[in-house]
């Protein structure tokens, strides 16, 4: 087998990681509270937004998802009680996605048990010592994008 550059086998290292993390927390969040990761951040950035709202051009912009994919997740949302869309007064064009009174209880049910799933997956893997470099390197990657921890208050 050929050796790879160093840039190659930490993308590819990357990707894997990613994969396997993203899909041990959502198997665990999707048993625990029938949330899947996508609903629980959409959730958590409906939260954490003025009037726990958010135009849903903007919010598909901060998922990194298409607007027929950001439709897709708040149509179960809203199924479930948990996000109600809102019409703009001043733009008939405008939809707003608003986390409801349920939706943010729901969240901080979840949050108590998916944030100690996430320490519980990476402490298993990294010391704390590693932990910290490891924030440090990836945090290089989206070092222009806004700060975002899971916790709910």
């Amino acid at each position: 087998m050929r050796e790879q550059a160093p840039a190659i086998e930490a993308w590819i290292s990357l990707l894997r990681g990613q994969s396997a993390a993203v899909g041990a927390v959502n198997a665990q969040l999707v048993a625990d509270h029938g949330l899947t990761v996508n609903d629980f951040e959409c959730m958590l950035l409906l939260a954490r937004a003025e009037e726990r709202r958010l135009r849903r051009v903007d919010l598909a912009e901060q998922l990194i998802l298409t607007a027929s994919g950001v439709t897709r997740l708040l149509d179960g949302l809203e199924k479930e009680g948990w996000v109600d869309r809102a019409a703009c007064a001043s733009d008939r064009r405008v939809t707003y996605a608003v986390l409801t009174d349920e939706g943010l209880a729901k969240l901080r049910e979840a949050s108590k048990t998916h944030v100690a799933d996430l320490r519980a997956f990476f402490e298993a893997r990294y010391t704390s010592e590693e932990l910290e470099q490891l924030a440090g390197l990836l945090g290089r990657l989206h070092a222009d994008a806004p700060e975002l921890d899971c916790s709910v208050d």
